[in-house]
């Protein structure tokens, strides 16, 4: 091999030290790691001799006769400043994944500045060490960690205050308890759900099979509980009920107790005995009877 140039100074990343990083001409040179980097912070310095020495042990076959250039070389970690964006941007895609998932867009904001430090100049990973019992909330500290993919930076805590974006939908006027939804005043917008303690309500537009279970005043958003399957059959109304025992079927007429959408089970009263029994809902006119 030619003689190589020894550069005065290299940075290199955590995966080592390369024969490469440390030569100042553009030769073309094998793949040969010398050794693990130095912690990041800290320097190594190597004579030439010592730079030989390296060399032999990891690449005995590779034949180098003279060292050009400088008589030492420095070599430090590459480094980058790690500002409040880059902290947000890991955190919250740790907390989006981890424990926020699917339940909404998660969004941070830090309530003390954070002071920028220096960090080595490759991929991060941060990993969150503690949060409250209660998890991600309106406002909350966290613990975490950053690390390489061989080493631990350090640990911090940062306080942050959180919201949950969603599209969800919220009530453009006062509604009524029983109002069709197809035919209420409706809308989609985006809502902070983080201090949504109720999961929140998720039909299609449109939907001609729920009603509203509650009043809700203008900007509400509706939640689960606050629509329901329409009933097909009122309390009160007669309906045929269908008396199943085998492949014997026998049908009669009967007073509804309860509202009842299809599926649902309901209690219902036969006049002439005046005994009462539970049938599920198939239809506006008919209950299936199992004995």
């Amino acid at each position: 091999m030619d003689n190589l140039e020894l550069s005065p100074a290299a940075s290199v990343d955590s995966e080592g030290i390369f024969l490469h990083q440390l030569v100042a001409s553009k030769a073309t040179l094998p793949e040969v790691r010398l050794t693990n980097a130095p912690p990041f912070g800290q320097a190594v310095v190597w004579n030439r001799a010592q730079l030989a020495a390296l060399l032999r042990a990891a690449a005995p076959d590779l034949n180098c006769t003279n060292w050009t250039g400088a008589a030492t070389v420095r070599i430090t970690r590459r480094e980058r400043a790690f500002g409040e964006a880059d902290l947000l941007s890991l955190l919250t895609a740790v907390l989006q994944q981890d424990f926020v998932k699917d339940k909404g867009e998660l969004e941070l904001r830090l309530t003390r500045p954070w002071t920028p430090r220096n960090v080595p100049d490759e991929v991060l990973a941060l990993k969150v060490l503690e949060l409250p019992n209660t998890g991600v909330t309106p406002s909350f500290i966290v613990r975490f960690e950053l690390r390489t993919a061989h080493e631990i930076l350090g640990t911090w805590q940062a306080s942050v205050q959180a919201k949950v974006w969603r599209e969800a939908w919220v009530a453009k006027s006062a509604l009524k308890r029983g109002q069709l939804v197809a035919e209420a005043d409706l809308t989609r917008e985006r809502r902070d759900v983080l201090t949504v303690r109720d999961t929140l309500a998720d039909f299609a537009a449109g939907d001609p099979t729920l009603e509203l279970a509650e009043p809700l005043q203008a900007g509400t958003p509706l939640l689960a509980r606050s629509v329901k399957v329409r009933p097909v059959i009122r309390r009160g109304q007669f309906a045929e009920a269908r008396v199943q025992d085998g492949a014997l079927q026998v049908t009669l007429k009967v007073e509804a107790l309860e509202d009842g959408a299809p599926g649902q089970t309901i209690r219902a009263r036969n006049p002439l005995s005046r005994r009462d029994f539970t049938g599920k809902v198939l239809d506006e006119q008919t209950i299936l009877v199992s004995l």
